[in-house]
């Protein structure tokens, strides 16, 4: 195996770790949640769920090229992950205007961490989720690079310009 294709493997597998934490904390927020949740925590859910359903054809794709279909194909995953979790990073930062969570005064006024019989631990998971989801983006952003890497040349889209790829002179 080539060094692109370790790397996009272990990307991947950060991807699913982290996926896979995003899901497990925000599915316990929305449990321990006292009277519905902010619609963020739902996009969060959301976008993890995405990812997680994705991410079976992505690390199928970089296992095999055979299993990706289009080339394309991988980077278009790729790039609407990176958006999805970009937004959702950027949306949980700025409503979570992150504070510390022994402060009552923020745990219990702010829309994210209020609404759970124990907002302290509330407030511990959505700080924990926003982290999550920027390493999340990262990791997306950097597969996102590779794939794009890895098409070049692949996707029968010709460079113009004077040569067009055939025989040089002095092969023939």
């Amino acid at each position: 195996m080539e060094f692109g294709r370790i790397s996009n493997l272990a990307l991947r597998g950060l991807q699913f770790l982290w996926t896979l934490l995003i899901i497990a904390l925000v599915g316990n927020m929305i449990h321990d949640a006292n009277g519905g949740n902010p619609s963020i925590i739902n996009y969060c859910m959301f976008a993890a769920v995405f990812a997680m359903l994705s991410l079976i054809y992505l690390i199928a794709g970089s296992i095999s090229e055979g299993l990706s279909g289009h080339p394309l194909g991988m980077v278009i995953v790729d790039a609407i992950n990176t958006l999805l979790f970009f937004c959702g990073a950027i949306a949980l930062s700025a409503q979570l205007r992150v504070h510390s969570c022994g402060r009552s005064s923020y745990v219990d006024t702010n829309s994210i961490t209020r609404g759970s019989n124990n907002n302290t631990k509330r407030c511990h998971e959505a700080q924990a989720v926003c982290a999550f989801m920027w390493f999340t983006f990262a990791a997306f952003a950097a597969s996102l690079v590779f794939s794009g890497l890895a098409t070049r040349g692949s996707t029968g889209v010709r460079r113009g310009g004077l040569r067009k790829g055939g025989p040089i002179m002095s092969q023939v």
